[in-house]
C-alpha cells in the first residue's frame, strides 16, 4: 500500500449518487474520491449504501435504502433538450444528390 488508507471502512453507511455504470453492470459511486462499486443501481440514482468490502484502491457496497437528491442539484437528463427557439433556428441540412439511373455502375 502507498501509506494512504481508504477513506471508508467496512460497515459504514453513506448516501451517494451513482455516477456511472461499469462494464460488468455495477454502479460506480465515489466517497471522498474513493471508488465504490454498487450492484443493482442505475446512473443517476441516489442511494444509501453500506460498505461491505474495502480493498486498496476500491470498495464494494450494497444498497440499504433510497436517498433524497440533495436540494439544488438538478438530475442530469440522459436526453438532449432544446428550447423552442433553438429548434426554430436550426435549418435542415441541404443534401444534394445527382439523379441517375446507373446505380453506381461504370459507364
Amino acid at each position: 500500500m502507498n501509506g494512504k488508507s481508504a477513506p471508508v471502512s467496512t460497515g459504514e453507511i453513506h448516501e451517494v449518487e451513482i455516477q456511472s455504470v461499469g462494464g460488468k453492470g455495477d454502479g460506480i459511486a465515489r466517497v471522498k474520491g474513493f471508488v465504490i462499486f454498487v450492484p443493482g443501481v442505475q446512473k443517476g440514482d441516489y442511494v444509501k449504501i453500506k460498505i461491505t468490502k474495502v480493498l486498496e484502491k476500491v470498495g464494494f457496497a450494497e444498497v440499504v435504502g433510497k436517498a433524497e437528491k440533495p436540494v439544488g442539484m438538478p438530475r442530469e437528463s440522459k436526453f438532449a433538450t432544446f428550447t423552442q427557439e433553438e429548434v426554430q433556428r436550426q435549418e435542415p441540412e441541404q443534401q444534394h444528390y445527382n439523379d441517375t439511373e446507373d446505380f453506381g455502375e461504370e459507364s
